[in-house]
């Protein structure tokens, strides 16, 4: 039975697709130690232990927040590629073509920041891009912007061509989400999860993705012609429709390792049920009507797209969050699974999502959103489940997939104190920011209080036993996936 085999022959990468993935996983982990180093300064600056100027500390935060909602992106666009090709027929110009135009985007965004001044944050809310009192010029504005369009079309290519490949192997996106078992009927055994999730994700985000490139190209004019004037809510409306959905939809993306991979190590099954159908189904929903619960201070905005944003915020984390702990936790109990990196990082995944979504919950209630929105609770919270969630479950696919050079998941003496330094570090840091929220310190600020310095020292020892690990875990990938023997036995039985 193949998805009890631990390395399949249907997962087995030919050279050219072999590469690909490299430079998916390599990039990857290089670029997220250099956005993680760029944390610790603004952290350590805060808390006064290095003196930042406050036009390079937003400089900073303005690629930190860019380059890690883009990588994030990226690699779990190589997770859903690496298990959708399985089952539909993908074209390999389409994942390379995304691997491209995400580097030229990324260049003109480092650019802009770097070399034009451009420090609007990651959000560009408009019409503050435009308007940069000469912090940063027109020129640099529209680099950042067009590096955004760069990154949204490489994207957009690939969920079309997933999309297409899609339909042609099961007809259309409703028999590939599940739809026609919702509410009776004989579900396949083998319809395959990572088909339901991907086709989740490629129609949510398609939606948000087209949402940004309107947005982008409305603020280009605006940088055109400074003189023409859009409504500022519907801009941010558009925005964060576009955000939340483009990183929700790492979530999503990356917990296909985790349908795919734990039966493996646990041994046993891990059937498709209804339930699950019908949380897919309801997620596809309701994170496409949610982003509104990131506007509940703007007071502009109708009432009932508050009180939308508040109710779906509910439904919309929980319910494939609950199916999938469910179906992890019940796959695990008893199973005598093996512990080995990938085993460990998607244990440490379930509960970064779970943990990371508490406070996410709280903050989408309006009542607290009204005291919390503007302190760190709110970074604490997309760290949370970003850093103990998200990427632990690449991370945990991209070791597998070294595993499957070595002939045995990976295990060794040095990656078992690396794991433990990670969540430790990775604790450390996200509770810091969550205390500084509990104590209303302001979020996106340059220069902190004394008094709120002590959080800002705890966040910068935390990020800087992330760093640690993830410069071993940088290195650990890249001589693994690098060096690895490429006509390695790839089938053997799991556990």
């Amino acid at each position: 039975m193949a998805t009890m085999t631990m390395y399949p022959d249907d997962e087995r990468l030919p050279r050219g697709e072999r590469a690909a993935f490299n430079l998916y996983a390599v990039s990857a982990v290089v670029l997220f130690v250099l956005m993680m180093l760029i944390g610790l300064v603004m952290r350590t600056a805060q808390g006064e232990w290095m003196s930042v100027p406050p036009n390079l500390f937003y400089q900073l935060l303005s690629m930190h927040g860019a380059g890690m909602v883009g990588t994030m992106g990226m690699v779990t666009t190589a997770v859903m590629w690496f298990f959708l090709r399985k089952y539909v027929k993908l074209h390999l110009w389409a994942f390379l073509a995304n691997y491209l135009l995400f580097l030229l985007g990324a260049l003109c965004i480092i650019g802009a920041v770097f070399l034009g001044g451009y420090a609007a944050l990651w959000t560009f809310l408009y019409p503050l891009p435009v308007h940069a009192m000469a912090m940063w010029s027109g020129g640099a504005a529209a680099w950042f912007l067009v590096g955004y369009l760069l990154i949204g079309v490489g994207m957009l290519l690939f969920y079309l061509d997933a999309a297409w490949a899609i339909i042609q192997r099961f007809g259309n996106l409703g028999r590939a989400l599940g739809l026609q078992w919702l509410f009776g009927g004989e579900i396949d055994p083998n319809h395959p999860k990572a088909v339901v999730a991907s086709t989740m994700v490629i129609i949510a985000n398609v939606l948000g993705i087209l949402a940004g490139a309107v947005v982008l190209v409305l603020s280009l004019i605006d940088v055109a012609d400074p003189q023409i004037a859009f409504n500022a809510l519907v801009m941010k409306n558009l925005i964060y429709w576009f955000g939340h959905m483009y990183i929700n939809a790492t979530i999503y993306m990356a917990v296909i390792a985790v349908y795919e991979l734990l039966p493996r190590y646990t041994g046993r099954p891990y059937p498709i049920s209804r339930p699950f159908l019908w949380s897919w189904a309801a997620s596809c929903v309701f994170v496409i009507v949610v982003f509104p619960h990131h506007l509940l201070m703007d007071y502009a905005q109708p009432r009932w797209l508050a009180i939308m944003g508040q109710i779906v915020s509910y439904g919309a984390g929980f319910s494939v969050f609950l199916i999938t702990a469910w179906g992890a936790l019940t796959n695990i109990h008893r199973s005598g699974m093996r512990w080995t990196m990938p085993s460990r990082l998607m244990v440490l995944a379930m509960f970064g999502w779970a943990a990371g979504i508490v406070p996410a919950i709280l903050d989408g209630t309006i009542a607290i959103n009204r005291v919390m929105h503007n302190t760190q609770w709110v970074p604490g919270h997309f760290h949370f489940y970003l850093l103990l969630g998200v990427l632990p479950m690449a991370l945990a696919l991209i070791y597998h997939v070294i595993g499957s050079r070595e002939h045995a998941p990976p295990n060794s003496g040095a990656d078992r104190i690396g794991f433990p330094l990670y969540l430790l570090g990775g604790l450390i840091f996200t509770f810091a920011f969550l205390d500084a929220g509990h104590l209303s310190v302001a979020r996106r600020m340059a220069t902190h209080l004394p008094e709120w310095q002590g959080t800002d020292h705890m966040g910068a020892i935390g990020a800087l036993l992330v760093v640690l690990a993830m410069l071993y875990f940088m290195a650990r990938i890249a001589l693994g996936l690098l060096r690895a023997n490429p006509d390695a036995r790839a089938a053997h039985p799991a556990r």
